[in-house]
C-alpha cells in the first residue's frame, strides 16, 4: 500500500505532451507509480486540476532568503519547488570576503566556501530545494577587492581554484553580472578561463550580459564566445532588450541565438514577464547620473528614506521642484545606500512575448527578495503570470509547452537529477493548479498579494502550500549538481 495518493487529476508530466488524466503515488518522498495505481494510505482528491512537476526558477537572488525567509512563501505561493541562486555574479561561493555581496544577498556569513553555505542551510531548513552557481562578481571582489584592473597570473590561479573546489562541492556552473561592478572590469580574456574550470564537471556559463541597451547584440555575442571557447553551455540571464530605442531587438538576439545553436552550441535563455526590470540603484549610477535612465525609476526600497518608496522619481522631482539629479543623490548620499533598490520600467511588451514564444527560453523571477517597502511583484507573481497571461489569456504558448520549460527543461540545464518530471523514480516536487483560474494578484501597488489558483505545492512529497498559506514543512536542501546533458537543437 502506498503513504499516498493524489487522485483524479490531469497530469501534465513536464515531457512537452499533452495532459492525461489519472492518479500518481509517492512513496519516501519519490513518485513510484502514475496512471492506474493501487491503494494508499492517504488519500488526495485532485478534483480534476492539473498536476505539473514543482516549477524552478531559473533565475533567483534568493541566496540570503533561503536562511531569512525559510518558509520563502512567495516563491511556493507559485508553484517554485527549486531556486537557482548565485546569479548576476553575486553568490554564497567566498561571500564571507565579499562585503559588497553580502550587502547584495542581505547574507552574515561565516563561510568562505559552497560546503559552509550549505552547512548553513542544513542547520536550518527552507521549504524549497536550491542549487547554486559561483558568483564572478563575488570571486573577483574576494580576490582583488573592488579594483578596476586586470587580475595577475596568481589571481586568476585563485580564482580558477575556488570555481573548482565550488564545482566539486555541488555547484553548477559559474555566473557573471558584467553590467555590475566589479565584473564590469573584467575582460572577456578574464572570463574564459574561469569558465573554463567548469568544464571538467559538466557546469556551465550563466550572464548578465555586458550591455542590455544598444550593446545587447555585441553583448549576446561575447556571452556566446565565452561559452564556446570555454566548451561549455552558455545561459543567457533575463533576456531583453532595455530603453524604448532598443525595443524589438530581442528577435534579433533571438537569431544569434538560433544560429550558434544551429552551428551545434548549446544554448538557452531565461525571461521574466514584466516590461521593468529591478536591482540595486547604486550599481546603475556608479558612472554618473544619467536623467534618460531616472525617468524610469521607481523606489522599491529605500532603507533611510522609507517615504519614497513606490514612488516614481520624476514624481518625487516635481514634488519638490529640483531635478531628477538632485533626487538620485539624495538617495545615493544617504544612509545605507547601498540598500536602495529601484525599478527600472525598461522593457517592452512585444519583446516579452517573442522570448516566450521561444522554445530554449526558461523562466526566471529574477527579484530580490526584500519584504519591505514596495518589491517587485516579479518576486511573487512571475510564474501565475506567465500561466494566466501569457498562456492563458495571450496563448502565446501552449500549456504544456510552457510547463515544460518551467520544468524539465530547467532541471536538464541546472543539473538536477531526478527533478522536472512526473515519472516513477522522481522526486515528489509536485504543484497542483486551476489552468482555468491561475494567475498574479500581485503588482507594483500591492506587490505581496499571493497568486490565485495555486492550490498546493509539495517538496520531496511534503506539502509546503496549501490553498492560499504556506505550511510549516521545511524539506528543502541545498542540491548537488549531476552531470547535465546537452539540450538537443
Amino acid at each position: 500500500m502506498h503513504q499516498l495518493a493524489i487522485r483524479n487529476v490531469h497530469v501534465l508530466d513536464g515531457s512537452g505532451r499533452a495532459p492525461f488524466l489519472g492518479d500518481v503515488a509517492i512513496d519516501a518522498g519519490r513518485l513510484v507509480e502514475v496512471g492506474e495505481i493501487g491503494a494508499a494510505r492517504r488519500n488526495v482528491d485532485g478534483r480534476g486540476r492539473t498536476l505539473a512537476p514543482g516549477f524552478i526558477d531559473a533565475h533567483t537572488h534568493d541566496d540570503g532568503a533561503l536562511l531569512r525567509h525559510p518558509s520563502m512563501w512567495f516563491k511556493v505561493s507559485q508553484g517554485v519547488t527549486t531556486v537557482v541562486v548565485g546569479n548576476c555574479g553575486f553568490g554564497a561561493v567566498a561571500s564571507a570576503r565579499s562585503p559588497a555581496t553580502r550587502s547584495m544577498l542581505s547574507l552574515s556569513p561565516t563561510w568562505i566556501d559552497l560546503a559552509g553555505y550549505r552547512a548553513a542551510i542544513e542547520s536550518s531548513p527552507p521549504a524549497l530545494n536550491a542549487i547554486a552557481l559561483v558568483g564572478h562578481n563575488t570571486l573577483r571582489e574576494a580576490t582583488l577587492g573592488l579594483e578596476s584592473r586586470r587580475a595577475s597570473a596568481a589571481e586568476m590561479a585563485t580564482m580558477r581554484s575556488t570555481v573548482a573546489s565550488a564545482m566539486e562541492q555541488g555547484a553548477c556552473g559559474i555566473s557573471t553580472g558584467l553590467l555590475y561592478a566589479p565584473g564590469a572590469w573584467a575582460p572577456e580574456d578574464e572570463l574564459v578561463p574561469l569558465t573554463e574550470a567548469v568544464a571538467p564537471f559538466g557546469g556551465i556559463y550563466v550572464s548578465h550580459v555586458r550591455d542590455e541597451f544598444d550593446g545587447l547584440l555585441a553583448s549576446v555575442d561575447e556571452a556566446l564566445r565565452i561559452g564556446q571557447q570555454a566548451g561549455v553551455p552558455t545561459h543567457v540571464s533575463h533576456h531583453k532588450a532595455a530603453g524604448r530605442s532598443n525595443w524589438g531587438m530581442v528577435p534579433r538576439s533571438l537569431e544569434r541565438i538560433d544560429d550558434a545553436v544551429m552551428s551545434g552550441q548549446d544554448v538557452t535563455l531565461d525571461a521574466y514577464p514584466y516590461t521593468a526590470g529591478s536591482g540595486p540603484m547604486a550599481q546603475y549610477f556608479r558612472n554618473g547620473i544619467d536623467p534618460g535612465l531616472a525617468e524610469g525609476m521607481r523606489i522599491a526600497s529605500c532603507p533611510s528614506l522609507p517615504h519614497y518608496e513606490g514612488r516614481m522619481l520624476v514624481d518625487l522631482a516635481a514634488e519638490q521642484g529640483c531635478s531628477l539629479e538632485d533626487v538620485v543623490r539624495q538617495i545615493l548620499d544617504a544612509p545605507d545606500a547601498d540598500q536602495a533598490i529601484c525599478l527600472q520600467f525598461l522593457a517592452d511588451e512585444g519583446d516579452i512575448e517573442a522570448n516566450l514564444r521561444h522554445p530554449r527560453v526558461m523562466i526566471g523571477s529574477d527579484g530580490i527578495p526584500e519584504l519591505r517597502g514596495k518589491p517587485h511583484p516579479r518576486l511573487v507573481g512571475t510564474f501565475s503570470r506567465v500561466l494566466g497571461v501569457y498562456v492563458r489569456q495571450r496563448r502565446v504558448c501552449s500549456l504544456p509547452e510552457m510547463v515544460r520549460r518551467m520544468t524539465s527543461l530547467p532541471a536538464q540545464r541546472f543539473g538536477l537529477a531526478g527533478r522536472g518530471r512526473i515519472e516513477p523514480g522522481f522526486h515528489a516536487d509536485l504543484v497542483l493548479f486551476d489552468p482555468a483560474t491561475v494567475v498574479d494578484a500581485a503588482t507594483y501597488d500591492e506587490p505581496l498579494r499571493p497568486s490565485v489558483g495555486i492550490e498546493l505545492v509539495m517538496v520531496g512529497g511534503e506539502v509546503v502550500w496549501r490553498e492560499g498559506h504556506a505550511t510549516s514543512a521545511r524539506p528543502g536542501r541545498l542540491l548537488a549538481h549531476e552531470l547535465g546533458a546537452t539540450i538537443a537543437p
